[in-house]
């Protein structure tokens, strides 16, 4: 009979930064965390407007409230004395714990498990830094890193129980598929059609693949949900604005725009389309989990140091392919992400998507390994607080 891990009450710390990135990380983590260890979970979040897109039925005035089984909190700027803290406290993404927190957390007995949830990278530095302390300065507390990542040494990937299985069922149920696009307003899929999805940052690769499609000899149907890369999108049809519900036709290209959804429709969105293209950390690891070929926009940092964190994940995931597939996925990732070249990139690409669908069914389970993040960040805990 498996182990089941003591019940521990968690606090987790996030800013949301880029509006759904962290927090839509650290929410399905929680979410995780509660439905399949039985855990309790506070989560402690400073911008609950930008939340509460992504968690239908928060109420961004209320300052305390539970949702799927969560209590969620206000993070405020001057936060309170008095709050009791929890036996393991994740600071999500190098967010900086209140003084007021720290200090509860000196004063407990048995000190917490304190960690922080780093960015996910397949960078072959993170398996020697993954679970490494980090002692305070001042009080008798110990951090320790967590690193999500591709490999055994390190945190692994964020993958609820039963998601691929689930996944797997809807792709085979046509009938669901059908009635899903209906309630978006979506004609069915032709035969000859390329279904895509576009959740980016804004780029100038957006409107040349999209002038590349509407050009093109194959029809081409993109589904947009509301975000930032609109205003590219928009201009491809000399609009200047496009919102939830507009649908607008170039040549073979047609393009609906859909409103911003919740996790798990975007999950349904990722599942439902020939190609994704996706941005940040959280859609990236969502196209994965989809068994669909997708392309990545990583999130800017400067020196092009994204560039690297890019590469280092591709040489993950391209190992096994052929030659011609590999290196037509790699320039296709780098124009979209340097935001020029993707005509010359996609007439490079569109001959590789056979090879590119059969690789992205077997690599979920690749990527996941033994173990999800969940079960590797519940196991630490359970190592270090016996």
């Amino acid at each position: 009979m498996p182990h089941r891990p003591s019940v521990r009450h968690w606090d987790i710390f996030c800013t949301v930064i880029d509006n759904y990135g962290d927090i839509g990380v650290t929410w399905r983590l929680a979410r995780q965390l509660q439905r399949e260890f039985g855990q309790r979970v506070r989560l402690w979040v400073d911008d609950l407007a930008s939340f509460a897109r992504l968690c239908p039925g928060l109420d961004p005035e209320c300052d305390g409230q539970e949702r799927q089984g969560i209590t969620l909190q206000r993070w405020p700027k001057t936060f309170p004395d008095g709050i009791a803290a929890a036996e393991v406290v994740i600071e999500a993404f190098g967010c900086q714990l209140p003084d007021a927190y720290l200090a509860a957390m000196a004063a407990r007995l048995v000190k917490p498990t304190w960690l922080n949830l780093e960015y996910l990278s397949a960078e072959d530095w993170v398996e020697g830094c993954h679970g490494l302390p980090s002692p305070h300065p001042r009080l008798p507390l110990t951090k320790h890193f967590f690193f999500p990542g591709f490999t055994e040494r390190t945190g692994g990937l964020i993958c609820e129980a039963g998601l691929l299985a689930e996944r797997a069922r809807w792709q085979a149920d046509a009938a669901a598929q059908a009635a899903y696009w209906s309630t978006l307003g979506v004609p069915p899929q032709t035969e000859d059609e390329l279904r895509v999805s576009l959740f980016s940052y804004a780029t100038p690769a957006a409107g040349e693949l999209l002038g590349t499609w509407a050009a093109g000899p194959q029809p081409v149907r993109v589904l947009v949900p509301e975000g930032k890369v609109l205003g590219d999108v928009a201009a491809v049809f000399g609009d200047e604005t496009l919102q939830a519900g507009d649908v607008r036709q170039k040549g073979r290209l047609a393009v609906h725009v859909l409103p911003f959804t919740d996790q798990p429709g975007y999950d349904r969105l990722l599942w439902s389309c020939d190609v994704n293209i996706v941005r940040g950390e959280d859609s990236f690891v969502r196209a994965q989990w989809a068994a669909r070929p997708f392309l990545w926009h990583i999130y800017l940092q400067e020196e092009d140091a994204h560039l690297v964190k890019l590469d280092a994940f591709l040489s993950h995931y391209g190992a096994s392919l052929s030659a011609p597939a590999r290196d037509a996925l790699i320039a296709a990732f780098h124009a979209w992400n340097r935001g020029q070249g993707m005509a010359a990139a996609w007439a490079g690409l569109a001959p590789q998507l056979d090879e590119l669908r059969r690789h992205a069914q077997g690599w979920p389970k690749q990527a996941l390994g033994s173990a999800d993040l969940a079960s590797r960040l519940v196991q630490m805990v359970e190592n270090t607080l016996q």
